[in-house]
């Protein structure tokens, strides 16, 4: 479990810049066992977050729990429940992927390190190589190397920074599969991610953060804040009549034509759907089908960030 209080980070800049203010009075909680999406343009202060909530970096105000610690005063429990996977992992080049993850096994105090390094390995696809050297690896699989790493000591809690960056499609699948794993298993999983089709797919709740929270909720939930509902309903012929009849619903917050498609806006389509079809048939409309419009994350995303600029 993830809970924090006003939780500020404010850096010192330097003479041009003055202070900056990564983080401001951060107010969240993030429950055990969920996969949490935190997405935000470059430079938002994600990194940030991370960096402080696993106890990297101190706060400059405010407070926050990880696991049941609080930062700033059970910084060494903290780092031993948490994993985390950094955007650019560094790993010993010379060494080779098994004895990358013995020494961090073995650092981290984990029992049988060289069964549990074979387990990871094995998991990720990347036994076959346990004895070449990370530094000859590609980039997806030093990505994949690094998430074994983070999750060798069974932790709590883990941070995922940009997990499937550079990942080949099916690597990339692994990885989501894998993170599913971790999921029922009971794992929190903070998954800072600048791929929105894998955040909707994975997450039960995202935040959108610019410094601060601009919106956190599911993101079907999110969608319906930011546009609400809107179904098509498509048509042998259609003219202005068929919209300017479904205006006259109370329900109806607003029906255009385009093209061959009636698009109306209402709250409950399961509810409205069966009257505004039943009104079109009766005035000779034939309708083909009816469909509800779904906005991408990345539409609902933008949308919130453009707002939070203007």
């Amino acid at each position: 479990m993830i809970r924090t209080e006003g939780l500020t980070k404010v850096f010192e800049g330097n003479k041009k810049t003055g202070k900056i203010t990564a983080v401001a009075q951060l107010d969240l909680e993030v429950q055990q066992g969920e996969v949490f999406g935190f997405l935000g343009p470059n430079g938002a202060g994600k990194t940030t977050t991370v960096r402080l909530l696993s106890a990297l970096i101190g706060q400059t105000s405010g407070r926050a729990w990880v696991n049941g610690f609080e930062i700033g005063q059970r910084n060494r429990d903290i780092r031993a429940s948490v994993g985390i996977l950094t955007e650019q992992p560094g790993m010993y080049d010379r060494l080779s992927a098994e004895k990358n993850l013995m020494i961090y096994a073995r650092l981290y105090g984990v029992p049988n390190p060289a069964g549990q390094v074979e387990h990871y390995l094995r998991m990720l696809d990347l036994w076959d190589r346990r004895k070449d050297q990370a530094g000859s690896f590609s980039k997806g699989m030093k990505q994949k190397l690094a998430i074994a790493r983070a999750i060798l000591h069974e932790p709590k809690t883990l941070f995922l920074d940009e997990p499937t960056a550079a990942l080949d499609p099916e690597a990339a699948k692994l990885v989501r599969d894998f993170i599913e794993d971790l999921k029922t298993a009971g794992r929190t999983i903070f998954l800072c991610t600048h791929n929105l089709d894998e955040a909707d797919r994975l997450c039960d709740r995202i935040a959108v953060f610019k410094h601060h929270i601009i919106q956190v909720d599911t993101p079907s939930r999110m969608r319906t804040a930011v546009f609400g509902r809107t179904v098509e309903i498509r048509l042998g012929r259609v003219d202005e009549s068929a919209a300017a009849l479904l205006r006259q619903f109370e329900f109806v917050r607003s029906a255009e034509v385009k093209g061959d498609r009636l698009v109306v806006g209402l709250d409950d389509p399961e509810a409205g759907n069966p009257l505004l079809v039943r009104a079109l048939v009766e005035a000779g409309a034939e309708v083909q089908f009816v469909s509800e419009v779904r906005h991408s994350l990345e539409e609902v995303y933008l949308s919130l960030i453009a707002d939070q600029g203007r």
